[in-house]
């Protein structure tokens, strides 16, 4: 499926764009069943809450053809990001996360190429991140607030000034990219600047309903206090063309991916598991 010229121009000029039902209910039914026999593992990828028990979100490692492989490689979503980035691409990161109902914490305002750049030595923000609605995303259950046009900023997010105890262990330094209390996160003062100049949007669908958005686009999502849950897939593309770079201390294997190989679209219409 490729995007038509008036959506991939809602991309550039926006930093997002939605697609409404892309994925029909059978495909999400049975990522969301597959999902219910890893959601108490304690995997590697597991981040959980403050209070320790609730999971916040798993991440997989994309080599290893788990639940979300299948649905990663669909040509409906790999065919639009190839198209928004020019070139062939591979999966630099999967992950879910949950939000889960009455506890789901919140995520500062933040840009995700920063991590990426950062920990990872992404070269440039010529990647995707494509979102699938898990379950349905409302006003009540903390869907993602996005700032239209703040990733024709660049980089404006920064290393959080606020200390954070990772240094018992190196392979546990990665969770501070992930919890509530982010490492790199977007300033208040440069926040009350772009949503004067540009405004917020909080894109809401059912499941199925599919978000892409750039990396650079400043975004970030408040508490669930509500009593429905508000799981979402994050795939994130990056061209072929931009192959990170050795760093130091590299993140792990269930976090970035590292077959650099271009992704062959599945079928459309395939089973995804």
């Amino acid at each position: 499926m490729y995007l038509q010229e008036e959506q991939q121009k809602t991309y550039q000029e926006n930093g997002f764009l939605l697609l409404d039902n892309l994925f029909d209910k059978a495909q999400i039914k049975a990522i969301t069943a597959k999902l219910s026999t890893v959601y108490w593992k304690n995997t590697p990828g597991t981040v959980l809450e403050e209070d320790q028990a609730t999971v916040r979100g798993i991440h997989e490692d994309p080599t290893e053809n788990g639940f979300l492989d299948k649905i990663s490689k669909n040509a409906l979503i790999v065919e639009p990001a190839m198209q928004l980035l020019g070139s062939q691409v591979y999966i630099h990161q999967l992950k879910i996360n949950f939000k889960a109902a009455f506890s789901g914490d919140l995520w500062p305002w933040h840009q995700d190429y920063i991590f990426w750049q950062k920990e990872d030595g992404m070269p440039t923000p010529r990647a995707v991140n494509v979102v699938v609605f898990l379950e349905e995303v409302n006003e009540f259950n903390g869907p993602l607030c996005l700032i239209p046009g703040s990733h024709q900023e660049g980089i404006i997010s920064s290393l959080n000034q606020i200390e954070q105890d990772y240094a018992a262990s190196e392979d546990s330094k990665w969770i501070s990219s992930f919890q509530s209390n982010l490492k790199y996160t977007t300033p208040e003062q440069t926040i009350i600047k772009l949503v004067e100049k540009y405004g917020i949007e909080a894109p809401k669908g059912k499941p199925g309903t599919v978000l892409f958005f750039h990396p650079n686009c400043v975004h970030g999502s408040a508490n669930n206090i509500s009593p429905f849950s508000r799981k979402i897939a994050i795939i994130t593309y990056n061209s072929i063309d931009n192959i990170p770079i050795a760093v130091d201390n590299p993140r792990p294997d269930f976090l970035v991916g590292r077959d650099y190989r271009a992704i062959k679209p599945l079928p459309e219409q395939a089973l995804i598991l």
